[in-house]
């Protein structure tokens, strides 16, 4: 499934990113990010096992990540842990994995 794969692309690179951050940030903004990150891809694969309604609200749960690791990531470069370049190529690859997340939970309803 291409919106698994994406999110799951996203979770790595928010891994490779989260390299970066201060050590103080481990237990809170961090920890945020990664969690929103993964639960991205999961929630996709647990609702890929469900009936197509139940699937739907697996979809919202992860399209909630998405918009929510995207808020995270806007608090990181306020921050100055990420750079501009890296917040555009993060959030050009989560506005693609919202637009085909509901392109697809409009195909099962």
């Amino acid at each position: 499934m291409k919106i698994w794969k994406i999110g799951l692309e996203i979770a790595n690179d928010i891994s490779d990113l989260l390299l970066n951050f201060p050590k103080h940030e481990r237990f809170d903004l961090s920890s945020q990010i990664s969690r929103c990150s993964v639960s991205m891809p999961s929630n996709i694969a647990e609702g890929s096992a469900r009936k197509d309604k139940s699937f739907s609200h697996f979809l919202d749960i992860s399209l909630g990540s998405s918009f929510e690791l995207g808020t995270q990531l806007l608090v990181a470069k306020h921050r100055n842990y990420i750079n501009k370049n890296n917040l555009e190529t993060l959030e050009e690859k989560i506005e693609e994995f919202q637009r085909m997340t509901m392109g697809f939970q409009n195909s099962l309803n």
